[in-house]
């Protein structure tokens, strides 16, 4: 057979030196790639797919998220004092803006100059200019009949129309009886521009601020720290923070996006802050945006099986589905949005929104499976039944059904007596089943009944909403009859037992913050009443706790309960606030030494913890009247309406 072997010979010629081969020359390594098996090809090729695409990621995430300046080794400072600082929370100052990329500064500075703009109309009496029209694709209406139970169809891409430029915010107004501002509320209020500050230079227009790396996440991308603060910015009097986050709302604010929502929370926190924001301002825009929301988020009741919603809708689409981690939606998810919902009927005067969530209402109080009045945490959508062996807790996945019972009869105007019905007796079976009593110091705890059978004393930080709802029960079922103020001082009892608990698992760790979770000792001969698992150890920066001790306060106006958020706060600011600006969620509560700061402010700790705190140092109760306004589980005040 004949072959090309042969041996190749360099000679030099004409007098001079060989060249030595170059190593890497084209010949070379044509001839290694021919030498490689089909196999050693393959990889080869793979591997410079690999690097190619890693370059690609990299290169897009370096420039979609702001620059992170390179010495944070002093960003986090202890502060072993807590101080009140005077801050200047305007982003005019250079060096700072010179940390932002070329379009952030821009854009920041823009917003500036409208919400300048604004405040100057308001404080002006000339007379507006007519606004002027304008071509872009959002905002567009939605027909609520279109989403009547029937077929799934995929909704078309909204065409652009013409709508009009926003027009100047309404005067601002201040709530309340016009008292000054307290020491501890001007505390609290400049936590809030801390938090805010960090978040308008980093994160605007995005959902959570990561307050180290000074970067932010997307969960539902229509900015939640924003939308969560608007009524905490009107509360506190926060006009030019305010009108900065109404000029994002009203220019920018888009909710036709092809993403998948959960029905409760974009409910609680977007239609919530919305709804809330219309009341307490009169802007118009907030109730266009609010039946926008409410029109998006409909398909996932019309379009469910059973008169149980699904847990998640697309906002584009309108397609609405299970969850995608398993078959059954949590009972929360499906029982708190009823506030919601029937306040947009309220605004809009369409009885639709109210009639599909007292749709849903009446089924669970139908459907079989609960406990006298407990219900279990799971329920199918497509059956519209609860699931087997679930467990019963007021913690996670079940905790606000039992506050929406009260608090849909308050919205009522106290009119509809089957919910008041129905949470006293789930505040009765409570009684029976989940409370418990730790050792040695006899604290009281709502615990859990694991398969519905099993007595467990666990106790999330979400049960500490209950004190706050019993105590606000408490005090309008009193003058009722004589049976009803029996149980009222029953119920404010239980109240002042479990908002002590609460506060004990703050004041018992090391920091002076809660754990997510604590369970109780229920053993003679150990010395300590709260136990804290390892994996339990994270402060979330919820506000349950002051939000209990906002109503005790309200409705007792009993100092302690003062005095026991004052400490709060004061751990909040010394072990989770970041210098340079923001707070972020901690890992340890029982090391102050190492907390281990988790990079992320919930939308939730603006938009609720230091709202609730705000008011319970407040001195005004007309702040937020609690004989005019319910919360929902956001903590958006709605208005309570009169019997008509």
């Amino acid at each position: 057979m004949y072959t090309d072997n042969y041996v190749a010979i360099n000679l030099p010629g004409n007098g001079e030196a060989p060249k030595p081969p170059s190593s890497f020359s084209s010949l070379t390594v044509l001839r290694y790639w021919r030498r490689c098996t089909h196999l050693q090809k393959k990889l080869f090729i793979v591997l410079i797919t690999v690097i190619l695409l890693y370059g690609v990621i990299r290169f897009s995430s370096t420039n979609a998220v702001v620059d992170v300046p390179k010495k944070q080794s002093n960003e986090l400072k202890r502060l072993d004092v807590v101080k009140e600082e005077e801050f200047d929370f305007a982003i005019d100052v250079p060096h700072e803006l010179a940390q932002l990329q070329p379009d952030k500064q821009k854009h920041l500075s823009q917003l500036e100059k409208r919400v300048s703009e604004d405040i100057n109309i308001l404080q002006s009496p000339k007379k507006r200019l007519p606004p002027k029209l304008i071509m872009r694709g959002e905002d567009v209406d939605i027909d609520p009949n279109k989403f009547k139970k029937g077929p799934t169809t995929t909704t078309a891409a909204p065409t652009t129309t013409t709508v009009r430029e926003p027009d100047p915010p309404p005067p601002f107004k201040a709530l309340g009886g016009g008292l000054e501002l307290n020491d501890r509320q001007l505390f609290v209020r400049s936590m809030f521009q801390h938090g805010w500050k960090s978040y308008k230079m980093h994160a605007w227009g995005h959902d959570h601020l990561h307050p180290i790396s000074r970067t932010y996440d997307d969960w539902f991308g229509v900015g939640l720290t924003l939308l969560d603060s608007l009524d905490t910015m009107y509360i506190m009097g926060l006009e030019k923070e305010y009108l900065e986050a109404r000029d994002y709302v009203a220019r920018e604010l888009n909710f036709d996006k092809n993403t998948d929502v959960n029905l409760f929370e974009c409910t609680i926190r977007v239609l919530g802050s919305m709804l809330s924001a219309y009341h307490l301002s009169g802007d118009e825009i907030y109730k266009e945006k609010a039946l926008d929301i409410g029109n998006r988020l409909m398909p996932a009741m019309a379009k469910s099986r059973s008169a149980i919603p699904y847990s998640d809708v697309n906002l584009h689409t309108g397609i609405a589905h299970d969850p995608r981690w398993g078959p059954d939606s949590t009972i929360s998810e499906v029982t708190s949005i009823q506030l919601e919902f029937r306040d947009l009927t309220h605004i809009s005067d369409d009885h639709s929104y109210k009639d599909a969530v007292d749709r849903i209402s009446a089924h669970v109080a139908k459907t079989r499976g609960k406990k006298e009045g407990l219900v279990p945490i799971w329920i199918n959508a497509n059956t519209g039944l609860f699931r087997p062996g679930s467990t019963i807790t007021l913690g996670a996945r079940a905790d606000s059904y039992y506050e929406y019972l009260l608090k849909q009869w308050v919205q009522s105007g106290r009119t509809e007596k089957h919910l008041l019905e129905q949470y006293l007796s789930a505040i009765a079976a409570i009684r029976k089943h989940l409370i418990g009593h730790s050792k040695p110091n006899n604290f009281v705890y709502v615990g859990e009944l694991l398969s519905g059978i099993s007595h467990s004393p666990k106790m999330d930080h979400l049960v500490c909403f209950l004190p706050g709802t019993l105590a606000l029960g408490a005090s309008l079922i009193r003058d009722q009859d004589e049976a009803s103020k029996k149980i009222a001082d029953e119920h404010m009892q239980l109240a002042s037992d479990l908002v002590r608990t609460c506060y004990e698992m703050y004041r018992s760790t090391p920091t002076g913050l809660s754990p997510e979770i604590t369970y109780f000792n229920l053993k003679d001969g150990k010395h300590e009443d709260l136990v804290i698992k390892p994996l339990d150890r994270h402060n979330l920066l919820r506000p349950e706790t002051v939000e209990s001790l906002f109503y005790m306060w309200r409705l007792t106006k009993d100092q302690k309960y003062r005095d026991w958020g004052w400490e709060i706060a004061q751990a909040f600011e010394k072990h989770t606030k970041v210098a340079s600006g923001g707070y972020t969620s901690i890992n340890n509560v029982v090391n102050p030494a190492n907390v281990q700061h988790k990079d992320k402010m919930e939308s939730f700790f603006l938009g609720e913890t230091l709202k609730y705190l705000f008011l319970l140092f407040s001195d005004d109760d007309e702040l937020i009247d609690l004989k005019k306004y319910v919360f929902n589980t956001e903590a958006h005040p709605l208005p309570i309406y009169t019997p008509s």
